[in-house]
């Protein structure tokens, strides 16, 4: 009976607490207490920011070296850069040495003249300006240069056909000063063809006509047929130095006819 007593005696009492009993615990403070704390939580700040400092340093020094890194390394040259440049310098270097054996040679200086019947009746008079070139024939006339003259200077005609005409340069230093003649035959027979009755082009190249294998040969004007039957062909060349002109009076493409040819070469102050 005692213990009934004092049970109901306890829940009597607690039934009489309320929140009021408790000093400084009141229902609001309860309500807005809650509310203060997360509007002073930053969420945010607490996950993004590293908590230790060192950690933070850390990480700005690593991205610093990697942006450091990616600046100071240069590109790399794309495949064969290197190769070209390689290339390019020793092609510079070959030209160079080959100017310095053989300068750069200026371009002729031609003309034509209709005074066709006068230089032949003049030339006439001298047996050794007029030559019957055979069909398939090169004749090729070796001019030195002397020291009394700076240039030298050629005409010529042909009777009833053209033929092929060119001017190539020997830096073979001069031991003969005198003119001479040399005629040879072309050794390809393929190439060689019925000449052409009618007037041709001056852009008709000679295809009798062979590439010199002498080293100390230069080109001054390729073989290019021309309308000497027409016309008087003439023109001059500056010494370029001392050496041995190659005049070329190609009669090669022709496989039925002989040409009857004019010509002087003659020096000039």
């Amino acid at each position: 009976m005692e213990r009934l007593e004092d049970t109901s005696e306890l829940q009597s009492r607690l039934s009489s607490l309320s929140f009021s009993s408790f000093p400084g615990v009141t229902s609001k403070q309860s309500d807005d207490r809650p509310l203060d704390r997360l509007q002073n939580t930053d969420l945010s700040t607490s996950i993004t920011q590293p908590t230790d400092r060192a950690d933070m340093d850390e990480i700005k020094e690593d991205s610093g070296q990697r942006s450091e890194g990616n600046e100071e390394v240069p590109a790399e040259p794309a495949p064969g850069d290197g190769g070209e440049e390689n290339n390019s310098a020793g092609s510079c270097q070959l030209s160079a040495e080959m100017k310095t054996q053989m300068p750069p040679l200026n371009p002729p200086t031609t003309w034509t003249s209709a005074t066709l019947k006068e230089l032949k009746a003049k030339l006439r008079l001298d047996k050794d300006s007029v030559v019957t070139v055979y069909r398939g024939d090169i004749m090729t006339v070796h001019v030195p240069t002397v020291p009394e003259a700076k240039r030298v200077c050629w005409e010529f005609a042909t009777d009833g056909y053209d033929i092929g005409f060119g001017i190539y340069f020997d830096w073979t230093p001069v031991t003969n000063r005198s003119i001479t003649v040399h005629i040879s035959e072309s050794s390809d027979d393929e190439d060689e063809e019925e000449e052409m009755e009618g007037p041709v082009s001056n852009g008709d190249v000679e295809k009798g006509s062979k590439t010199q294998s002498n080293s100390n040969l230069a080109e001054i004007l390729p073989v290019y047929r021309q309308d000497s039957h027409l016309s008087v062909y003439g023109g001059s060349h500056d010494f370029p130095g001392e050496g041995t002109y190659l005049l070329k009076f190609d009669n090669s493409y022709s496989l039925w006819r002989n040409k009857t040819l004019y010509y002087r070469v003659y020096y000039s102050a």
